[in-house]
Protein backbone atom coordinates (compact mmCIF):
# COMPACT_ATOMS: atom_id res chain seq x y z
CA UNK A 1 0.00 0.00 0.00
CA UNK A 2 2.82 2.41 0.88
CA UNK A 3 4.91 1.27 -2.09
CA UNK A 4 3.58 2.55 -5.42
CA UNK A 5 4.33 0.94 -8.75
CA UNK A 6 7.62 2.15 -10.18
CA UNK A 7 7.16 5.15 -12.47
CA UNK A 8 9.01 5.88 -15.68
CA UNK A 9 8.53 9.62 -16.23
CA UNK A 10 11.20 12.11 -17.24
CA UNK A 11 12.96 14.48 -14.89
CA UNK A 12 13.73 18.00 -16.03
CA UNK A 13 17.46 17.54 -15.43
CA UNK A 14 17.47 14.44 -17.63
CA UNK A 15 17.27 16.83 -20.59
CA UNK A 16 20.87 17.67 -21.65
CA UNK A 17 19.71 21.05 -23.02
CA UNK A 18 18.70 22.38 -19.57
CA UNK A 19 20.22 25.78 -18.77
CA UNK A 20 23.56 25.12 -16.95
CA UNK A 21 22.62 27.67 -14.27
CA UNK A 22 19.37 25.81 -13.57
CA UNK A 23 21.26 22.52 -13.45
CA UNK A 24 23.89 23.89 -11.07
CA UNK A 25 21.22 25.37 -8.75
CA UNK A 26 19.35 22.09 -8.62
CA UNK A 27 22.53 20.08 -8.04
CA UNK A 28 23.31 22.37 -5.12
CA UNK A 29 19.87 21.55 -3.73
CA UNK A 30 20.64 17.85 -4.15
CA UNK A 31 23.86 18.21 -2.15
CA UNK A 32 21.87 19.80 0.69
CA UNK A 33 19.19 17.11 0.42
CA UNK A 34 21.87 14.42 0.61
CA UNK A 35 23.40 16.07 3.66
CA UNK A 36 20.14 16.49 5.57
CA UNK A 37 18.04 13.58 4.29
CA UNK A 38 20.47 10.67 4.46
CA UNK A 39 21.87 10.29 0.96
CA UNK A 40 25.44 11.32 1.77
CA UNK A 41 25.61 9.16 4.87
CA UNK A 42 24.23 6.09 3.08
CA UNK A 43 26.85 6.26 0.34
CA UNK A 44 29.76 7.07 2.66
CA UNK A 45 29.04 4.18 5.05
CA UNK A 46 29.40 1.70 2.19
CA UNK A 47 32.45 3.43 0.72
CA UNK A 48 34.21 3.46 4.12
CA UNK A 49 33.59 -0.27 4.57
CA UNK A 50 34.84 -0.94 1.04
CA UNK A 51 38.05 1.03 1.59
CA UNK A 52 38.76 -0.31 5.10
CA UNK A 53 41.08 -3.11 3.99
CA UNK A 54 42.71 -1.23 1.11
CA UNK A 55 46.12 0.45 1.43
CA UNK A 56 46.81 4.15 1.07
CA UNK A 57 46.65 5.24 -2.55
CA UNK A 58 43.46 3.35 -3.40
CA UNK A 59 41.23 4.72 -6.15
CA UNK A 60 37.54 5.65 -6.10
CA UNK A 61 35.37 6.37 -9.15
CA UNK A 62 32.06 8.16 -8.58
CA UNK A 63 29.76 7.67 -11.59
CA UNK A 64 27.24 10.48 -12.12
CA UNK A 65 29.04 12.61 -9.57
CA UNK A 66 27.12 15.88 -9.99
CA UNK A 67 29.11 18.49 -8.09
CA UNK A 68 31.50 15.92 -6.63
CA UNK A 69 30.45 16.07 -2.97
CA UNK A 70 30.64 12.31 -2.37
CA UNK A 71 34.23 11.71 -3.59
CA UNK A 72 35.29 14.87 -1.77
CA UNK A 73 33.87 13.61 1.53
CA UNK A 74 35.26 10.11 0.93
CA UNK A 75 38.76 11.56 0.48
CA UNK A 76 38.37 13.56 3.71
CA UNK A 77 37.32 10.39 5.56
CA UNK A 78 40.37 8.56 4.25
CA UNK A 79 42.66 11.40 5.28
CA UNK A 80 41.35 11.26 8.85
CA UNK A 81 42.64 7.70 9.20
CA UNK A 82 45.96 8.47 7.54
CA UNK A 83 45.18 7.16 4.07
CA UNK A 84 45.39 8.87 0.71
CA UNK A 85 42.48 8.28 -1.64
CA UNK A 86 42.63 9.18 -5.33
CA UNK A 87 39.15 10.16 -6.47
CA UNK A 88 37.76 10.36 -9.99
CA UNK A 89 34.48 12.22 -10.56
CA UNK A 90 32.62 11.22 -13.72
CA UNK A 91 29.55 12.93 -15.14
CA UNK A 92 27.94 13.43 -18.53
CA UNK A 93 27.36 17.14 -17.85
CA UNK A 94 30.65 18.94 -18.49
CA UNK A 95 29.38 22.12 -16.80
CA UNK A 96 29.23 20.32 -13.42
CA UNK A 97 32.74 18.93 -13.44
CA UNK A 98 34.52 22.21 -12.64
CA UNK A 99 33.05 22.01 -9.12
CA UNK A 100 34.20 18.41 -8.72
CA UNK A 101 37.69 19.39 -9.88
CA UNK A 102 37.78 22.25 -7.37
CA UNK A 103 36.98 19.73 -4.65
CA UNK A 104 40.13 17.79 -5.53
CA UNK A 105 38.92 15.04 -7.83
CA UNK A 106 40.12 14.12 -11.27
CA UNK A 107 37.18 15.01 -13.53
CA UNK A 108 36.05 12.94 -16.50
CA UNK A 109 33.16 13.80 -18.83
CA UNK A 110 31.73 10.50 -20.06
CA UNK A 111 28.64 8.34 -20.35
CA UNK A 112 27.82 5.94 -17.51
CA UNK A 113 26.77 3.40 -20.15
CA UNK A 114 30.32 3.22 -21.54
CA UNK A 115 32.91 3.96 -18.87
CA UNK A 116 36.28 4.96 -20.40
CA UNK A 117 38.39 2.76 -18.11
CA UNK A 118 40.06 -0.63 -18.45
CA UNK A 119 38.68 -3.76 -16.79
CA UNK A 120 39.56 -4.08 -13.08
CA UNK A 121 41.29 -0.69 -13.10
CA UNK A 122 39.61 1.14 -10.17
CA UNK A 123 39.54 -0.15 -6.59
CA UNK A 124 36.03 1.04 -5.69
CA UNK A 125 33.35 2.19 -8.15
CA UNK A 126 30.23 3.87 -6.78
CA UNK A 127 27.14 5.74 -7.84
CA UNK A 128 24.61 7.61 -5.75
CA UNK A 129 21.06 8.41 -6.87
CA UNK A 130 22.01 7.68 -10.44
CA UNK A 131 20.51 4.30 -11.22
CA UNK A 132 16.85 5.33 -10.97
CA UNK A 133 17.31 7.70 -13.91
CA UNK A 134 17.62 4.73 -16.31
CA UNK A 135 15.09 2.26 -17.63
CA UNK A 136 15.71 -1.37 -16.71
CA UNK A 137 17.88 -2.33 -19.68
CA UNK A 138 20.14 0.72 -19.39
CA UNK A 139 20.33 0.36 -15.59
CA UNK A 140 21.69 -3.13 -16.12
CA UNK A 141 24.22 -1.78 -18.62
CA UNK A 142 25.41 0.80 -16.05
CA UNK A 143 25.81 -1.93 -13.43
CA UNK A 144 27.74 -4.15 -15.84
CA UNK A 145 30.07 -1.28 -16.67
CA UNK A 146 30.68 -0.51 -12.99
CA UNK A 147 31.28 -4.20 -12.29
CA UNK A 148 33.68 -4.42 -15.24
CA UNK A 149 35.81 -1.49 -14.12
CA UNK A 150 35.87 -2.25 -10.38
CA UNK A 151 38.71 -4.24 -8.84
CA UNK A 152 37.65 -4.48 -5.19
CA UNK A 153 34.05 -3.30 -4.67
CA UNK A 154 31.01 -1.76 -6.31
CA UNK A 155 28.67 0.47 -4.28
CA UNK A 156 25.22 1.63 -5.37
CA UNK A 157 23.18 4.03 -3.27
CA UNK A 158 19.69 5.02 -4.35
CA UNK A 159 16.17 5.87 -3.24
CA UNK A 160 13.67 3.50 -1.64
CA UNK A 161 10.32 3.99 -3.31
CA UNK A 162 7.45 4.97 -1.02
CA UNK A 163 4.48 7.33 -0.97
CA UNK A 164 5.61 8.41 2.49
CA UNK A 165 9.09 9.26 1.20
CA UNK A 166 7.67 11.29 -1.67
CA UNK A 167 5.32 13.23 0.61
CA UNK A 168 8.12 13.86 3.08
CA UNK A 169 10.44 15.18 0.40
CA UNK A 170 7.74 17.49 -0.97
CA UNK A 171 7.07 18.95 2.48
CA UNK A 172 10.70 19.56 3.48
CA UNK A 173 11.53 21.05 0.07
CA UNK A 174 9.81 24.29 1.09
CA UNK A 175 11.67 25.10 4.34
CA UNK A 176 14.92 23.99 2.63
CA UNK A 177 14.11 26.41 -0.21
CA UNK A 178 14.62 23.97 -3.03
CA UNK A 179 13.93 25.24 -6.52
CA UNK A 180 10.79 24.23 -8.40
CA UNK A 181 12.95 22.02 -10.64
CA UNK A 182 14.39 20.21 -7.61
CA UNK A 183 10.93 19.81 -6.09
CA UNK A 184 9.57 18.28 -9.30
CA UNK A 185 12.55 16.06 -10.04
CA UNK A 186 13.04 14.96 -6.44
CA UNK A 187 9.43 13.86 -6.06
CA UNK A 188 9.56 11.95 -9.33
CA UNK A 189 12.92 10.44 -8.37
CA UNK A 190 11.36 8.82 -5.31
CA UNK A 191 8.69 7.22 -7.51
CA UNK A 192 11.42 5.97 -9.85
CA UNK A 193 13.32 4.41 -6.94
CA UNK A 194 13.52 0.75 -5.93
CA UNK A 195 12.52 -1.75 -3.32
CA UNK A 196 15.22 -3.89 -1.71
CA UNK A 197 14.22 -6.92 -3.76
CA UNK A 198 14.14 -4.95 -7.00
CA UNK A 199 17.63 -3.58 -6.48
CA UNK A 200 19.01 -6.97 -5.52
CA UNK A 201 17.43 -8.61 -8.57
CA UNK A 202 18.69 -5.85 -10.88
CA UNK A 203 22.29 -6.32 -9.72
CA UNK A 204 22.04 -10.11 -10.00
CA UNK A 205 20.72 -9.96 -13.57
CA UNK A 206 23.42 -7.50 -14.59
CA UNK A 207 26.44 -9.06 -12.88
CA UNK A 208 25.57 -12.57 -11.70
CA UNK A 209 26.49 -11.53 -8.13
CA UNK A 210 24.11 -11.31 -5.16
CA UNK A 211 24.79 -7.95 -3.49
CA UNK A 212 24.49 -7.06 0.17
CA UNK A 213 21.49 -4.71 0.27
CA UNK A 214 20.70 -2.44 3.22
CA UNK A 215 17.83 -0.14 4.02
CA UNK A 216 19.25 3.14 5.28
CA UNK A 217 17.81 6.15 7.06
CA UNK A 218 15.93 8.64 4.91
CA UNK A 219 14.36 6.01 2.64
CA UNK A 220 17.69 5.09 1.09
CA UNK A 221 18.93 1.77 -0.22
CA UNK A 222 22.51 0.62 -0.65
CA UNK A 223 23.89 -2.38 -2.51
CA UNK A 224 27.51 -3.52 -2.34
CA UNK A 225 29.31 -6.45 -3.89
CA UNK A 226 32.71 -7.76 -4.89
CA UNK A 227 32.97 -7.65 -8.68
CA UNK A 228 33.28 -10.77 -10.77
CA UNK A 229 35.05 -10.50 -14.12
CA UNK A 230 33.30 -11.38 -17.37
CA UNK A 231 35.79 -14.23 -17.92
CA UNK A 232 34.96 -15.71 -14.52
CA UNK A 233 31.24 -15.47 -15.23
CA UNK A 234 31.66 -17.27 -18.56
CA UNK A 235 33.84 -19.95 -16.96
CA UNK A 236 31.18 -20.57 -14.30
Amino acid sequence: MLTPARRRGREILDDPSVDPAVRARSMGDIIRANRWLGGLRAALVEIRDSLATLPSGATLLDVGTGLGDIPHRAAMDAERIGKRLTTIALDGARTLLAAARMRGSEAVCADALALPFRDDSIDVVCCSQLLHHFDTDDAERVLREMNRVARHAVVVSDLRRSWLAMAGFWLVSFPLRFSAVTRHDGSLSVLRGFTSRELEALVMRATGVRPIVHRRLGFRLTARWTPVSQDARLAA
